[in-house]
């Protein structure tokens, strides 16, 4: 079993950043990629970015430039630093992480950008 608690969401205005850590627990040595997706209401859930164990990035064509995911892995905790943030960023961001039976997810947090 792996655990992941997700933090940082919030409201703010266009334009400006946000960070969002994942902190995990658990099983946390069978994790390789953990990543963040986002889903907005009425869309269907999307990936936004993906980091492997050996620091191997990637990113949705939509925020890319904009969004950094990084990781520690002495502290089990992955980040997703978000600049230039736009409205249509806005949706509730989860945590993912795969290990080799499948995957765990976060509850979400809930990221707001206002026009």
């Amino acid at each position: 079993q792996v655990q992941l608690v997700e933090s940082g969401g919030g409201l703010v205005q266009a334009g400006g950043s946000l960070k969002l850590s994942c902190a995990a627990s658990g099983s946390i040595f069978s994790i390789n990629a953990m990543g963040w997706y986002r889903q907005a209401p009425g869309k269907q859930r999307e990936l936004v970015a993906t980091i492997t164990s050996g620091g191997s990035t990637n990113y949705a064509d939509s925020v890319k430039g904009r969004f950094t995911i990084s990781r520690d892995n002495a502290k089990n905790t992955v980040y997703l630093q978000m600049n230039s943030l736009k409205p249509e960023d806005t949706a509730v961001y989860y945590c993912n992480a795969g290990v080799p039976w499948g995957a765990y997810w976060g509850q979400g947090t809930q990221v707001t950008i206002s026009s």
